[in-house]
Formats: C-alpha cells, sequence, structure tokens
C-alpha cells in the first residue's frame, strides 16, 4: 500500500511520476480504461497518447464528438435492433431510453457516452498542458450557442453536444494550477460518489427512504464531533448546502436557546439581540443575520490584529457596550481559517468571555476545520471543544466534492426543538423502527441532497492518515511560496510572518512601480496591477488566482492551496507566469 506521503492521493508528485504526460502513468490509465465496454478504452488510450484519433480541440460552435463511432446503423428503427452496429444517436430521442419498453441497449449506450465524455474530461483536469479555463466572455458565449429551451425535443446526438460544450468552457477547478477558490481539486472516490448518490436519487429526511446514507450521516457526524473534542463525540448535526446555511443554523439555534418562544411568536416578543464576530469573518453572519430578522445592525463587528486574528479585549468591551445600552448578546461567532488572511482567532481567550457572560459560542471553521485532521496543525483550533457548535466544511481543505458542509451542535436534541414542525405526512409517530433515525424534522430543508456519502467514501478510501497526508502536504506548499517571495524583487508580503493558513496574500510590485515613493499615485497604480494580472491568466487560461481589496490595502492576490494535486513546479510556474503578465505594468 502507498505511504502517506507518496502520490497515492495526490495525482502529482516532485519527479512529474503524476503527469498523464508521463508514459507510465498514460500506460496506467489505459489499463483501467480497457475494463470499459464500448471502445472507450481505446478512445482514452488515444487521447493520452496522442495518437491520431485524439480529438482535435475545435473553435467552432460545433466542437466535434469526442469519440469516433464506428459506422452507425442508418435505419430509422427506434430502438435500432441492428446487432452489430453501433447506436445511431441522430435517431433517437430521451424517450427513446429507459423507462421506455427495450430502452436497455440504448441507455447503457448513451450512458456509456456520457462516461467517455467525463473520463476525458477527467484525464485533461490533470494535464498540466491542458487550459485551467478556456475563457469567453459572457456575450461571446450567448452568441456563440444557441442556449433556448425549445418546445421541441432534440435527438440524443445533439444532447451530447452539449455535453461537450459545457465542459469545454467550464472551469477544471481539479486542475492543478487553479488556485482560484478555497475549495479546488478533484477526487476520484468523492466523484465516485458523487456519481452514486446522483443514482441514487434520494432524500435525506427519513430513515424510511435513504436507511443507509442517514446511518452514514449518524456514523460520520459523530467522528467529526470526537474530532472536535466534544467526549464519545456527543451531541448533534447536520448536513447543510454550505457554510453560509451552517453558520445560520447556528445562529437559529443559539437564538431559541436563550428565547425559545421566539419559535412560535417571533422576533417581537425578544428583545433587541446582538452578535459578535470579527472584521475579517465571512460575510454569511450578517446574511444569516438578515435572513433570521436579527438585521445586520445587529451583527457587531470586533476589531483584529495586524495577523487577522479577532482582538479578544475589544470583543469584551463591545459585549459590556451592547449590555449598557440594554441589548441582549446572544452569540459570538469566531473564524477558524479566515476567507482572506486564513487567520485562527484565539478560542480559548473567546471562550472564556463567552462563558463569563453565558453567550453562545459558536466557531465558523468552514476553511480551517480540515487542519483538525492533522497533528501537526490542529493546534490552531485550540478551544474549538469548548464552542457551542462549529461549521465545518470538508469541500473545502478537505476536497470533498461540492458541496459538504457540516454544522456540528454540542448539545443533543437542541437542533430538533428549535426546528421540528411535527409534518404527520412524513414523520409519522407509529414506524416500525426508530424514530431518532428520521433527521428531517431538526432541519430546516425538506429535500435535502446526500452530500454524507462522498466525504464517508473517502474516509474509508483515505483513512484519517490520508486526509492528513493531503493537508499536511497543501500547508507545505504555501510555506514554500511564501519562502519564496517573502524576499524576491518585486513581492511584497501583506502581513509580515509566515502563514498559519494556506493563505499567502502578497502584492506584485511591477518594475515601473517599485521606483514610486509609497504615496497615493503608487497606491492607485498598485491597485491595477492584480486585476490586470488576473485578466490576462484568464485569457491566456495558464492559471487562476484569487485577488481582493481589504480595509485600507488596496487590491493583492490571495494565493490559497487545497489541492493535492499541485507540487512545488505548480508553484514556480505561477510566479513565473504573475511576473510574465505583469512586468508591462
Amino acid at each position: 500500500m502507498a505511504s502517506p506521503g507518496s502520490g497515492f492521493w495526490s495525482f502529482g508528485s516532485e519527479d512529474g511520476s503524476g503527469d498523464p504526460e508521463n508514459p507510465g502513468t498514460a500506460r496506467a490509465w489505459c489499463q483501467v480504461a480497457q475494463k470499459f465496454t464500448g471502445g472507450i478504452g481505446n478512445k482514452l488510450c488515444a487521447l493520452l497518447y496522442g495518437d491520431a484519433e485524439k480529438p482535435a480541440e475545435s473553435s467552432g460552435s460545433q466542437p466535434p464528438r469526442a469519440t469516433s463511432r464506428k459506422a452507425a446503423c442508418s435505419c430509422n428503427q427506434k430502438p435500432c435492433s441492428c446487432p452489430k452496429a453501433e447506436v445511431n444517436y441522430a435517431f433517437l430521442h430521451a424517450t427513446d431510453l429507459l423507462p421506455a419498453c427495450d430502452g436497455e441497449r440504448p441507455t447503457l449506450a448513451f450512458l456509456q457516452e456520457v462516461m467517455d465524455i467525463l473520463l476525458q474530461y477527467v484525464v485533461k483536469s490533470f494535464d498540466r498542458s491542458t487550459k485551467v479555463i478556456d475563457f469567453h466572455y459572457p456575450n461571446e458565449l450567448l452568441q456563440e450557442y444557441n442556449w433556448e429551451l425549445a418546445d421541441q425535443p432534440q435527438n440524443l446526438e445533439e444532447i451530447l453536444m452539449h455535453c461537450q460544450t459545457t465542459l469545454k468552457y467550464a472551469i477544471k477547478t481539479g486542475h492543478p494550477r487553479y488556485f482560484n477558490q478555497l475549495s479546488t481539486g478533484l477526487d476520484m472516490v468523492g466523484l465516485a460518489a458523487d456519481w452514486l448518490t446522483s443514482t441514487a436519487n434520494t432524500n435525506m429526511f427519513t430513515y424510511e427512504i435513504a436507511p443507509v446514507f442517514v446511518l452514514l450521516e449518524y456514523v460520520t457526524l459523530k467522528k467529526m464531533r470526537e474530532i472536535i473534542g466534544w467526549p464519545g463525540g456527543s451531541g448533534d448535526g447536520i448536513f447543510s448546502p454550505g457554510g453560509a446555511i451552517s453558520n445560520m443554523y447556528a445562529m437559529l439555534i443559539a437564538r431559541f436557546k436563550m428565547f425559545p418562544e421566539v419559535k412560535e411568536k417571533g422576533m417581537a416578543a425578544v428583545p433587541r439581540l446582538i452578535a459578535f464576530t470579527s472584521e475579517h469573518s465571512h460575510f454569511s453572519l450578517k446574511k444569516g443575520a438578515a435572513a433570521l430578522g436579527i438585521g445586520t445592525d445587529s451583527v457587531i463587528l470586533i476589531k483584529c490584529d495586524e495577523r487577522g486574528k479577532m482582538i479578544p479585549s475589544d470583543l469584551e468591551r463591545r459585549i459590556l457596550e451592547a449590555k449598557q445600552k440594554g441589548f441582549v448578546p446572544f452569540l459570538v461567532s469566531a473564524t477558524a481559517g479566515t476567507t482572506v488572511y486564513g487567520a485562527f482567532d484565539p478560542l480559548l481567550a473567546v471562550a472564556d468571555i463567552c462563558k463569563k457572560y453565558k453567550i453562545w459560542m459558536h466557531v465558523d471553521a468552514a476553511w480551517g476545520g480540515g487542519l483538525l485532521m492533522s497533528r501537526k496543525h490542529k493546534w490552531k483550533l485550540s478551544g474549538v471543544e469548548r464552542a457551542n457548535s462549529v461549521t465545518w466544511n470538508p469541500h473545502k481543505m478537505m476536497g470533498v466534492p461540492l458541496q459538504c458542509s457540516a454544522l456540528l451542535v454540542r448539545e443533543e436534541g437542541l437542533m430538533q426543538s428549535c426546528n421540528q414542525m411535527h409534518a404527520s405526512y412524513l414523520f409519522q409517530q407509529d414506524k416500525h423502527y426508530d424514530l431518532s433515525y428520521d433527521t428531517g424534522d431538526k432541519a430546516l430543508q425538506c429535500g435535502r441532497h446526500v452530500d454524507v456519502f462522498k466525504l464517508w467514501l473517502m474516509w474509508r478510501a483515505k483513512g484519517t492518515i490520508g486526509f492528513e497526508a493531503h493537508i499536511d502536504k497543501c500547508l507545505e506548499l504555501a510555506e514554500y511560496l511564501y519562502n519564496i517571495i517573502k524576499n524576491r524583487e518585486g513581492y511584497e508580503m501583506v502581513f509580515d510572518g509566515k502563514p498559519q493558513h494556506t493563505n499567502v496574500c502578497f502584492w506584485y510590485v511591477p518594475p515601473s512601480l517599485r521606483v514610486l515613493d509609497n504615496n497615493e499615485e503608487r497606491l492607485s497604480r498598485l491597485s491595477k496591477v492584480a486585476p490586470v494580472i488576473k485578466a490576462r491568466m484568464m485569457e491566456s487560461g495558464t492559471t487562476m488566482v484569487s485577488y481582493q481589496p481589504l480595509g485600507d490595502k488596496v487590491n493583492f492576490f490571495r494565493m490559497v492551496i487545497s489541492n493535492p494535486a499541485a507540487t512545488h513546479q505548480d508553484i514556480d510556474f505561477l510566479i513565473e507566469e504573475i511576473e510574465r503578465l505583469g512586468q508591462d505594468l
């Protein structure tokens, strides 16, 4: 079995052995591909080895089919019964697929064609010679293709072309040189799990219709609570549609805990509530306050130090101010891994203040929660075990396919009391199994996607040690980048010192600005550098990295790494590309 530090989890290595252009890797892909039916294996091998059968790129409005099929039958029978000819999709429509009578053969053939398209996209995602993005402006794409919905159905040939076109212009978020978001990479086991859950096509609200998935959610959330540090994994939780909703859940439950009457009587029955979070926290805290009727003015932003960490003394001062005005502090949201700086608030100090003033402590660890899987880095979340609730997004640092966000709650039963509505048509009380596994009544949603299976299956495939290797590698790459640019000509760091997370924030200063004094003119010109370089990156398609202003700091690059396929060479490439694209500014 591969060691934790090997390319087993990464599809990439420092010697290039993880590169799909490497003959050994291509051969391994082909050996696997040959197990597929319908000629997919041969087509993938042609793509990998660059044979004449490899499909050519097309700049026209109708990209060629990704496969070269044998001569298709010319008859117009539905379904085609010719035993040796391939299915002719030009004669077939969705109504010819299952559940149509005798639809098995065309259905299998159609899905194999779709799989062919998907597998080729997967291979290209790991191929550094391909573009991260084939960028076109919105009006160009709107004019080049007919995207409108029509009354009459199209044939399956056209449907397959739509699949190709969509992926042609999709961002390859699994590409080793895509650094634009907090969630990057493409895990093969997670991808397989996503395909499986779409095939199962069920809902998470009752054990009755999702028996295995409900049990896996129970097991996985319990394990996550154990890792947080709650004794025996006690408590509760739910997988929600993203960290913003998980944070809103926390506000909802915290409010209910303090004023249960708000559930029936609304905000008119409770005093003015105040929430506190850092000025570097995620915008979802204010959005949640707006949605819950608390109001954005009732979210007080606490000052941060120069590294982006909440200052506990300012938190306590603002709590006392709110109390003196007759308001009721009900929640403090600390951040473990801020979006821009990757900062970790001092959770132990925040916990002491919350305990002193009897305030619900929430930790937004959407970005930083994955570090709990690493023995080397989990100290950065010391004190998280004292929180009342925690947001943790495995679809970010842990590389689980979108979406996968968990809200963990220390007190068992509180979510159920807060959200249940006793809908008798779903949650009957005389069922023949343990009703505690009907989890839908503790969720805000009725329809809830199966998000847990991706995480559970990846965890089984990698083990905790595999996630640890993934996370440690990404943190090491961030430190590598920092060490290269901290003293490199043309680079200025946004804050001093080694970053705590994979966020590396810096300005690239073109030669024309290096001789200028640090005045308004220089800042104005510097603010335009990152947007221009980013635009050039996208137009050339070579790489992507995010930028933003923050406070009095003009636009700077925010590099983040969560894709274990990235290597030192990819970091070197990014630096060289920034310099190439920005030298003339």
